[in-house]
């Protein structure tokens, strides 16, 4: 899949350290053999079309290793131990008084897969959209299809950002990368990303039935009608619900969505790693190999476990001998590691059930409607062989329960679930840091580059 995201000669961008570059605008390569940008802005061919998706889903995913490791680690689901650095540990865990600054270890001054590669992927669906309107090939309908396609991708990849530099806001206007819109607040930013999503929802209908007109990466398997996208687009706008503490919408968009409470839990749409050439399980570490550089399961998640939650057992592998980091402030010791890839080409999942249904709940706790609550809550208890929810029902209990549950039920998954739900409770102060004495951060401040383009604007 990388191959073909080449085709069009959307690189990676690189130098961003340089005053004079713009994280937002994709390069133009003048190769014949890697056409531009430009060569496809007007009467793409169907295969063009094709190339562009393709290179899409391939940039959708390429935030997955940056914000599995370092936002997981803020939320100390994980520690990301590394024997070769140990910046990995003293800055991402803010160990003496280490604090974010605008070019933050493991970021660079881009903001690396928390900031300019949801960019990019936002940027490449700009491409496909306006290839897509502006070409002969293709009906009404197949463009409205592509159209909506490109904006579902784009409402989740604007939360990423957004949720990285929080208070500090994002930009939403980047549709000429050589004049990017102001910064918006983190609340504006998420109606953006909502607003996306619901014309999302709209082209997908105006597409009509049957299956999606172009090919697209097996992460998308079972999902490959135009209903079926839809349902993964409103599970998406779910999550944006939530964050805007609209918990009606949540509910409604759930009902659109692919939520099922009796279904399997791990069904969704998913990231898909091939191998070469294409890339690998950027999570994927060998059970028990003799190594230090590797992703470990934080101390504290096995401490407060509940007794016999199958939960443990699934998502931790016990090592026979502990992977020992010293850093300035403490040893780090990890003894368990991540087991849920089997091997290095498996799928990673961007949004599945099991989230929809923790939604669920939340949605109808904050509604004051128990009983649904309690029953969403129990699906996921069951499904982790503890038993039925025996609590308090007041409404502050249950969202006890719900967070607990979100941290066992999305561990570690590429999003830093347990960071944000934290963050967005005014809990973050909850996050157990005894094990590494280190601190929590509220958010980052906006990468080197983006302070770069506005000087290298202004002159």
């Amino acid at each position: 899949m990388s191959t073909l995201k080449k085709y069009i000669g959307l690189s990676v961008i690189a130098g961003l350290l340089m005053v004079s570059c713009n994280p937002l605008e994709l390069d133009q390569i003048d190769d014949p053999n890697n056409p531009s940008v430009g060569s496809v802005s007007e009467n793409a061919s169907r295969s063009q079309i094709q190339f562009l998706i393709t290179g899409l889903e391939s940039r959708h995913r390429d935030y997955v290793e940056n914000v599995s490791r370092a936002w997981n680690t803020f939320g100390r689901e994980i520690w990301y131990l590394n024997g070769s650095d140990p910046r990995f540990q003293t800055d991402w865990l803010g160990q003496a008084g280490r604090e974010p600054d605008r070019v933050y270890f493991g970021f660079g001054s881009t903001g690396g897969g928390s900031w300019a590669d949801p960019y990019q992927a936002i940027r490449q669906a700009n491409v496909l959209i306006s290839a897509a309107e502006n070409t002969g090939n293709l009906s009404a309908e197949e463009q409205a299809a592509i159209s909506g396609f490109a904006r579902m991708i784009q409402g989740y990849q604007f939360m990423i950002p957004a949720n990285f530099v929080y208070e500090n806001g994002i930009r939403i206007d980047v549709e000429d990368p050589l004049n990017p819109g102001p910064y918006v607040s983190y609340e504006a930013g998420m109606e953006h990303s909502r607003s996306l999503l619901e014309t999302a929802d709209e082209l997908l209908q105006t597409a009509g039935s049957g299956d999606f007109p172009f090919t697209l990466t097996p992460g998308f398997a079972g999902f490959t009608s135009l209903e079926r996208i839809r349902e993964i687009n409103n599970a998406i706008l779910a999550r944006t619900n939530t964050y805007l503490e609209d918990w009606e919408g949540v509910l409604t968009a759930l009902d659109n969505s692919f939520m099922d409470l009796e279904g399997d839990l791990q069904a969704g749409p998913a990231h898909p790693y091939t191998g070469a050439p294409d890339l690998f399980n950027p999570l994927f570490y060998i059970r028990d190999a003799a190594i230090n550089t590797i992703v470990v399961v934080h101390p504290s998640v096995l401490e407060d476990a509940t007794e016999g939650d199958a939960r443990v057992a699934e998502k931790f592998f016990e090592r026979e001998e502990p992977v020992i980091i010293t850093t300035d402030a403490t040893p780090l010791v990890g003894t368990h590691q991540d087991n849920r890839w089997p091997s290095n080409t498996t799928p990673i999942p961007f949004i599945r059930n099991e989230e929809l249904i923790l939604l669920k709940a939340e949605a109808h706790a904050q509604l004051g409607e128990t009983d649904l609550a309690v029953q969403a809550i129990n699906v996921i208890r069951n499904a982790a062989e503890i038993g039925d929810y025996t609590g308090a029902t007041d409404q502050a209990s249950l969202i006890d329960e719900i967070l607990y549950q979100r941290r066992y039920s999305l561990w570690a998954e590429p999003w830093g679930h347990r960071w944000i739900d934290a963050r967005r409770y005014g809990r973050l102060d909850e996050i157990d840091t005894s094990f590494d004495q280190g601190s929590i951060f509220l958010q980052f401040p906006h990468p080197q580059a983006e302070v770069n383009w506005d000087i290298y604007a202004e002159d």
